[in-house]
């Protein structure tokens, strides 16, 4: 059987990954992260390391005996990360990236699986985005959105050089039960944040900028279907997909159904909007049909059954009263970013 190695297997995308790939069966499992893996992944027969897979040493050990390597590990975030942390995640991702493209160079490995973001199409002027647009579409402003076309860069560069067979995976923006809000607004991806604002007993409910800005909610579960359809599929050889949600919702609309699912009064619905970052994409929408077509992946899960979904896990997280207006209990709290893989919603 062959072996995958999934980079930043501790991220919510890559802990939905290596449930997706156990339930398979297709794969033996090794699941690398900087953190500890839960037990659950190795009761579920998934090989575990905790590495720093910046290391070069590091890296080629963990993809020893691995025909793919599908590489999710990145620093990640709200918009927060990507205007406070503008060098410290381009350092840490292009290490991450580079040393991961050499090993899998040397290794020999059948694909390499590159996480790109939605982000790289961050000025975009075509809606919804096609992949092949790209070279056309201006470079992203922001330090997160430009490392991440690096990373596309090295990846078709080991193909052009090496011929090292990769997919480029660029998910719209990945909500789904796993991820409790930071201290900080803006740390966290919009989601979490909003859910965090309305269990807390918030009103009105802030958010970034006019509202006005759209985002693809693409579920946790449909990211990972799309990312397997394109690392085993003959068809996404040497290709790149889009791998997001079907509906463009703006952020205000989204407010409006974590308000909904979390059992606030419709009619008690308010905002008060603050000012934003420096970068914050007024429109992010994808288009799907490469993926449709050549893959036969569409997503399945509608943003308000997902948030519905979010809900309740973080009501069993932390602990909320069970009136709406409840408050919400102290619990444990993720740190401000981490070499993780999850993609942004903001």
């Amino acid at each position: 059987m062959s072996r995958v190695l999934i980079t930043g297997a501790v991220g919510n995308i890559g802990t939905a990954l290596v449930r997706r790939l156990a339930n398979d069966g297709s794969f033996e499992i090794r699941a690398a992260d900087q953190d500890p893996a839960p037990s659950w992944m190795s009761e579920l027969g998934a090989e575990t390391l905790q590495v720093d897979l910046r290391d070069y040493a590091e890296a080629a050990r963990a993809t020893k005996g691995c025909s793919h390597v599908i590489h999710l590990a990145a620093i990640v975030g709200g918009i927060g990360n990507f205007n406070q942390l503008p060098y410290t995640l381009t350092e840490t991702n292009n290490a991450l990236c580079g040393a991961l493209c050499r090993a899998a160079i040397d290794e020999g490995v059948d694909r390499f699986v590159y996480m790109s973001s939605s982000m790289v199409y961050e000025r975009a002027q075509v809606f919804p985005t096609p992949e092949d647009y790209l070279p056309d579409c201006p470079a992203p402003l922001s330090a997160y959105g430009f490392q991440k076309l690096t990373g596309e860069m090295y990846t078709r560069s080991a193909h052009e050089e090496f011929g090292l067979p990769f997919t480029i995976c660029r998910p719209g923006n990945a909500f789904g039960p796993g991820e409790l809000a930071g201290n900080e607004p803006g740390i966290s991806h919009v989601v979490p944040d909003l859910i965090a604002k309305v269990l807390g007993g918030q009103m009105p409910l802030e958010i970034f900028g006019s509202g006005n800005q759209t985002r693809s909610l693409t579920h946790l579960d449909d990211v990972a279907a799309g990312i397997v359809a394109a690392a085993t599929s003959p068809a996404g050889l040497n290709e790149d997909f889009n791998i997001a949600g079907k509906e463009e919702l703006t952020v205000t609309e989204i407010a409006r159904i974590v308000w909904e699912e979390c059992g606030r009064d419709p009619d008690q619905f308010r905002l008060r909007h603050v000012d934003s970052f420096r970068v914050d994409v007024p429109r992010r929408y994808l288009s799907t049909e490469k993926a449709r077509r050549l893959l036969g992946w569409e997503p399945r899960i509608s943003v308000r059954d997902g948030i519905e979904q979010m809900v309740e896990w973080t009501r069993s997280q932390i602990g909320v009263a069970s009136s709406p207006e409840g408050t919400m209990a102290r619990g444990p709290k993720p740190p401000p970013a981490t070499v993780a893989g999850q993609e942004s919603p903001r």
